[in-house]
């Protein structure tokens, strides 16, 4: 399933569909702080409580030496690992127009990069949720989130290049550099209720399906289902429709009560990166689209490649409905007695809270992980008899 995308889906959308979505501000980034994106290791700038040299408070977040004095010179002249140096020395601009954009938009945002938001990173901040008080806590959320570490490494993959020089930039992963990178953040929605967002699938400038972004059973919405699928349908043939550069992708929304105002929350590309949600990408893909000829999934070479089909036997179930474009898209609930309505199921991201090497480990079960466990050792053994060398 390979899919062209437009570089800055994010940019677009707050331009573009500005009035469709909420208050949010977008900073353009500059090099110094992607590469203070990219480098290994959590290290925040100072915050305004930590400059008080008099202060008594315990401040250390644990994420940089306390023994570090806020001017960056350390307390034991005798070790240079205690120096402290801020790191938004290096990109000072950004540092104050992320603490003065939380400040406009009343203190508290959530943070997204150019196609991924941070969602895998949340077990590390205070409130266990994407939003923000803090230029800080906008940086552990960026350095710790796997999503936005894709963003900057491989934003490309699984994605052709696109025919079109505008707003968007050849599929080359070796030429990151010359993505122009922005940092949105929105302002947070005063009681979100997660039950009334919903992620939409459009295919050939067609919307195929919709389901709960929520991964949880509400009694309520089934009684809604007719009242939220018109609105989004209107929604997306009013204003979506024809002015997004892509034929297939798919976009998040939110109806809050009473349902009569539907708000764009983020676009994603039409890949394999993006979730499904309750639905797989090989049952979207073989969702027939009124008007086009029957789609046939390609498998070869583990990648799954949208093949439109050569009419015949497949096409002719075509009804009267669909070539008139009288077409209505699946409406997928989470239902009582689904798997997913209990809370017996993996938490959500929670493959992103460990080492990379053991998810992938536990993918081949058993037997991966003995073998695993197996290196682990080995690699412990050859530390501890390195440094007993170097104590002779």
């Amino acid at each position: 399933m390979r899919q062209r995308f437009r570089v800055n889906a994010t940019q677009v959308i707050e331009t573009r569909y500005r009035s469709l979505t909420p208050k949010a501000r977008l900073i353009p980034l500059t090099a110094p702080f992607l590469s203070y994106l990219r480098a290994d290791g959590i290290l925040l700038p100072l915050e305004e409580t930590d400059a008080d040299p008099f202060s008594s408070t315990e401040t250390d977040s644990g994420i940089f030496s306390s023994t570090s004095t806020p001017t960056g010179s350390p307390t034991n002249s005798d070790s240079d690992s205690d120096i402290y140096t801020d790191p938004s020395l290096s990109w000072p601009e950004i540092h104050s127009a992320v603490a003065s954009t939380i400040g406009e938009l009343g203190g508290n945002v959530v943070p997204k990069l150019n196609w991924s938001a941070p969602k895998d990173a949340t077990w590390i901040n205070a409130t266990h949720t994407m939003e923000c008080r803090s230029p800080n806590d906008v940086y552990l959320l960026l350095k710790s989130s796997d999503f936005v570490t894709h963003d900057l490494e491989q934003a490309f993959d699984g994605c052709s290049p696109s025919p079109s020089p505008d707003n968007a930039i050849e599929s080359n992963s070796n030429n990151n550099d010359t993505i122009p990178y922005h940092l949105i953040l929105r302002k947070t929605i005063p009681a979100l209720a997660t039950s009334l967002e919903f992620r939409c699938f459009v295919r050939a400038r067609t919307l195929l399906c919709v389901c709960q972004r929520d991964l949880n059973h509400y009694d309520f919405l089934p009684n809604l289902t007719g009242t939220l699928r018109l609105r989004i349908q209107a929604f997306f043939e009013e204003s979506l429709k024809g002015t997004f550069e892509d034929e297939n992708w798919v976009f998040d929304v939110y109806i809050p009560p009473p349902h009569r105002r539907v708000w764009l929350i983020d676009v994603n590309p039409w890949a394999p990166r993006t979730d499904p949600l309750l639905f797989s990408w090989m049952e979207i893909l073989g969702m027939r689209v009124p008007g086009l000829p029957a789609v046939k999934v390609d498998n070869r070479n583990g990648a799954a490649n949208v093949v439109n089909g050569d009419g015949g036997s497949e096409t002719e179930g075509t009804n009267e409905e669909e070539e008139e474009g009288v077409f209505t898209p699946e409406f997928r609930l989470v239902g009582r007695n689904d798997p997913e309505a209990y809370s017996f199921n993996t938490p959500q991201y929670s493959a992103h809270k460990m080492p990379k090497d053991v998810v992938d480990a536990s993918g081949d079960g058993e037997a991966g992980l003995r073998e695993f466990m197996g290196r682990w050792r080995e690699i412990v053994k050859e530390q501890e008899e390195g440094e007993r060398g170097e104590e002779r």
